[in-house]
């Protein structure tokens, strides 16, 4: 138990009992308990393991590398398409967990288990991602935002890609790209 992530724990909100039961079973898993985007995150070996977070309408655990876990009882959610290793278990009261608590250990362990053993999960090449049109002009255009582009990660090029892809109007797609030129031709990602 950290004690530096208390906090987190006695701070008021609707999911506070369902997080306290979870931080029980977590910690039963003899995993480290860090604190990574503001939630309480498990490790092994400084690895990420699984986040403890919540919504509105539920409260989560996200197995890092969830693609990855066999999920025998189909309760792994992705959380939207284009997620492509993460996978959690929502909850939406206390009950819920204390049914499902061997289980939970369970997936906890074989979680673990993908993480000790080096497993990882094939992630789809930027390329297999839609170009805007409106992106493809400008990297024709401009030969020093292609280069600036490709010496990106695949993760930051993967997030342009998904962000200038998205609307449905071309002058907002064209909007995106033109705001994010310089974040590009200066080596960051969307989110840096």
């Amino acid at each position: 138990m950290n004690a530096e992530i208390d906090w987190f724990f006695e701070k008021d909100g609707p999911w506070q009992a369902a997080y306290k039961r979870l931080r029980t079973i977590l910690l039963s898993c003899n995993l480290k308990e860090e604190v990574k985007w503001g939630c309480p995150c498990y490790t092994e070996g400084g690895k990420n393991v699984v986040l403890l977070h919540g919504f509105k309408a539920y409260c989560a655990l996200l197995f890092h590398k969830g693609a990855l876990l066999k999920d025998p009882e189909k309760i792994l959610v992705q959380q939207t398409a284009n997620v492509q290793s993460a996978r959690q278990i929502r909850f939406t009261n206390v009950k819920e967990i204390t049914r499902l608590k061997p289980i939970l250990k369970a997936y906890i362990l074989e979680a673990i288990q993908v993480e000790k053993a080096g497993l990882k999960v094939a992630m789809k090449k930027p390329a297999a991602f839609a170009m805007a049109d409106e992106f493809k002009k400008i990297l024709k255009a401009q030969p020093a935002v292609k280069k600036a582009f490709e010496a990106l990660t695949p993760g930051r090029q993967r997030a342009y890609l998904l962000h200038f892809s998205q609307p449905k109007l071309a002058t907002t797609r064209l909007s995106r790209v033109e705001k994010s030129v310089p974040r590009i031709l200066a080596g960051k990602g969307l989110d840096d």
